[in-house]
């Protein structure tokens, strides 16, 4: 067998051996923003100061809310609290104090989701988007669902060079057809350099005549 032929055993670990992959993109492309990420950070940024701006007649004075609760279980409601159209309910006067810490999540955190769109830091603008969703309640969906959509982009964009989902699937199916195809080459060049070993020939039976023994006693 020629020395250069690849022996089964180097040829064996080649099928589990992972190929080294290459990332599509360049970590600076995957970190920042493109132009249609950047106008949801900006309108994101929008939201969160217009959101802002509704607790400004809190904070000039004391304003009046109702507060609902839960009936007991005779059907009563809690001390201090009136039943109203099968709801427990009382009206409590906020000072402005308040509402000065909702005012400054909404501005801080609305600026900084800003200044990251402006400056492409898809990391910041991940995080400040999750932080005011789960800051706010259910007034932060919207920012929960794009600090979402911002992750899902860069990891296709990472994996297959393209966040749009059309282009990372167009990606995924190439990809699964260069591997078939490498397997097929891997299996064919295995079944070639194990054929020599197949082919030997068996050795001639010995033609010596050796006899029996006989018993002697």
């Amino acid at each position: 067998m020629p020395e250069n032929d690849p022996s089964p055993s180097d040829i064996k670990p080649r099928r589990f051996r992972k190929e080294p992959r290459t990332a599509s993109v360049s970590r600076e492309a995957v970190m920042g923003l493109d132009t249609l990420e950047r106008r949801f950070g900006f309108g994101g940024a929008g939201i969160a100061l217009v959101l802002a701006l509704f607790f400004i007649p809190h904070l000039i004075k004391d304003t009046t809310i109702t507060v609902t609760a839960k009936a007991l279980a005779n059907g009563s409601c809690p001390k201090s609290y009136t039943l109203l159209k099968r709801v427990c309910s009382r009206h409590e006067i906020t000072h402005p104090s308040y509402w000065v810490p909702q005012f400054l999540v909404f501005v801080i955190v609305g600026g900084a989701i800003f200044a990251f769109s402006y400056w492409r830091k898809r990391p910041g603008l991940i995080v400040g988007t999750f932080l005011l969703g789960l800051a706010t309640g259910s007034a932060g969906i919207f920012f929960l669902a794009l600090g979402a959509w911002l992750s899902v982009r860069a990891f296709r964009l990472q994996k297959y060079g393209d966040p749009t989902f059309r282009g990372s699937n167009v990606k995924a199916r190439e990809r699964a057809q260069q591997r078939r195809a490498n397997r097929g080459v891997r299996s064919k060049s295995s079944t070639k350099a194990s054929a020599p070993e197949g082919s030997r020939a068996m050795p001639a039976p010995s033609k010596r005549y050796t006899p029996k023994k006989t018993n002697r006693r």
